[in-house]
């Protein structure tokens, strides 16, 4: 427990150092060549077209920089990541925020199942999930994007969560949220906002 304390703590302190830190101008030509290794999995202009991997595209700036902030100090761990967040910098973490958060979103594909969004939306208002995440959901400042995110990747996102194997930032209100879903609600919920306009 305390351990995991102190990487939530140290990402906290991270990303409040980021904060007072004045971002200079980034080259748009240098970011992009360094978000390149990004696109090999979350796809080119940061759209995903993989299984279980999410799109970052559109995403808000903070959101990305807390995530980034996360997998660094090991408070969020993917084997894939890991590597890649040991070499960046805060300087990076700043300006792959600024990337993606400036790239356009995923639309949600046509959906081929109108009566599960609709339990997904009543799951969606049941759960109060638009007082985080804007009622677009096109996430805020360090709240995520939902909307038109790959189905199976809110799916894994919400499990994780239930399970307690993925922590959120501020009062950990998404593994609150998520331990109450039943298996039924996060595929509904999953599906209506993978689907959304």
């Amino acid at each position: 427990m305390r351990r995991q304390f102190s990487s939530y703590a140290i990402g906290v302190l991270s990303l409040a150092a980021l904060a007072f830190v004045p971002a200079s101008a980034a080259d748009n030509a240098a970011i992009k060549e360094k978000a390149a290794v990004c696109s090999g999995c979350h796809g080119e202009n940061g759209i995903s077209q993989t299984e279980n991997i999410p799109s970052l595209a559109g995403q808000p700036d903070q959101f990305i920089q807390w995530q980034l902030v996360f997998f660094r100090a090991g408070s969020r761990k993917n084997d894939q990541m890991q590597p890649i967040v040991e070499e960046i910098t805060n300087e990076d973490i700043r300006s792959f925020g600024a990337y993606f958060a400036s790239l356009t979103p995923p639309k949600g594909s046509e959906d081929d199942d109108p009566d599960l969004s609709k339990k997904g939306a009543q799951v969606a208002v049941g759960r109060r999930c638009a007082s985080c995440h804007t009622d677009s959901y096109a996430g805020t400042k360090a709240v995520a994007r939902l909307a038109g995110q790959r189905e199976e990747y809110l799916v894994k996102s919400l499990r994780d969560y239930k399970a307690g194997q993925r922590v959120g930032g501020g009062v950990a209100a998404m593994a609150d949220v998520a331990y109450h879903m039943s298996d039924e609600e996060i595929t509904a919920v999953s599906h209506y906002l993978a689907h959304l306009k």
